[in-house]
């Protein structure tokens, strides 16, 4: 039976296809925040929500798990200790699709995806008088 075999295809084979999700959750993690199409970014979600809740359980098992999903040492290593830690109290919803323009030339739907709760978007910096403009 094929019940819950339903996967966004992409159209592209499943090796790239896989490559593609591995390229932008790196970017995600890297960055905090990434712009891609809509359908890309709906197919990221479950994939980066997996990988931080791996991060959440922090064991070698755990750690290895995620490392056959995201093959590279620093970005685990930033989901464990970085990223995972600040949603220990969260069942879940690490990410945040926002939906945006249309991108110029095909008209595909363009979409930010972020992890909710950054710590440098959170906190913004407060002004000092000596970088605050005088009004006289």
């Amino acid at each position: 039976m094929r019940h819950r075999k339903h996967h966004t295809r992409l159209n592209r084979a499943v090796g790239h296809r896989n490559a593609v999700l591995r390229n932008l959750t790196i970017a995600l993690i890297t960055h905090g925040q990434i712009e891609t199409t809509a359908v890309k970014a709906k197919t990221l979600r479950p994939f980066v929500e997996r990988l931080i809740t791996l991060g959440r359980k922090a064991t070698l098992h755990h750690r290895r798990l995620a490392f056959a999903q995201v093959p590279d040492k620093v970005i685990v290593h930033k989901v464990f200790e970085e990223i995972a830690p600040r949603y220990k109290d969260r069942n879940g919803g690490y990410t945040r699709i926002l939906l945006g323009r249309r991108r110029m030339g095909d008209g595909a739907e363009m979409a930010f995806i972020e992890l909710i709760d950054r710590p440098e978007v959170a906190a913004p910096a407060a002004t000092t008088d000596a970088t605050a403009p005088a009004t006289a």
